[in-house]
């Protein structure tokens, strides 16, 4: 399997993910077909949409191609018909969430590595990638994003995954392994830190 072709299926299986968190907390709002299906797609392809217009990457293959619009639509019907079962996974929201950050951090790295930017911008890139969709879910739905919230290590799984991403194409790992482990350790990360609830320190007034 081509490297091209492998971040492909990456960067869909990524959009289904996100689709179906986008989809799970829509329906848990209470919001009509249409709202589900909307958010299902805002969440799967935001990030990933400000991450091409960012490198220069336009129009955005997010509103391109017809695979993503597909692959969310489908990730959407899915959860509307599945709900009770999805439902009953652990934290179902959070865990398609963490498996399509991993993703995402991952592709959007490798992606501003293809279009020429330096390491720095492709861990930013590949972060924005990854929590881009979920900040513009939570904004919709109209209330604190993960990534704000102080029990929630959601941009710095993402900027792990994507930084660990980076450093695997600059040393030249072997292209399973500079793919697959930053993935699954950027997933291990974010659901460790939920299950342990680790946290970041915070500054704010002392009384």
């Amino acid at each position: 399997m081509s490297d091209q072709l492998l971040f492909h299926l990456i960067d869909l299986a990524g959009t289904f993910a996100f689709a179906i968190s986008g989809a799970l907390a829509a329906q848990r709002k209470n919001l009509d077909l249409f709202g589900i299906l909307a958010m299902a797609y805002v969440t799967a392809c935001g990030g990933g949409i400000m991450r091409d217009v960012l490198i220069g990457d336009i129009p955005p293959a997010g509103l391109m191609e017809w695979r993503y619009l597909a692959t969310a639509m489908v990730a959407a019907v899915i959860t509307i018909v599945a709900f009770r079962q999805v439902e009953k996974l652990t934290n179902p929201v959070r865990l398609f969430d963490a498996m399509g950050l991993a993703l995402f951090a991952v592709y959007g790295a490798h992606k501003a590595l293809v279009f020429g930017h330096n390491a720095e911008v492709a861990v930013i890139v590949g972060m924005i990638t990854a929590i881009g969709g979920g900040m513009l879910r939570d904004v919709l739905l109209n209330r604190v994003s993960l990534v704000l919230q102080q029990e929630e290590l959601y941009a710095t799984a993402a900027f792990f995954a994507a930084g660990l991403a980076v450093l695997g194409e600059y040393s030249g790992w072997p292209p399973l392994w500079r793919t697959w482990l930053p993935i699954v350790a950027g997933f291990l990360f974010r659901w460790i830190a939920m299950r342990q609830k680790w946290v970041l320190p915070t500054f704010g007034r002392r009384d």
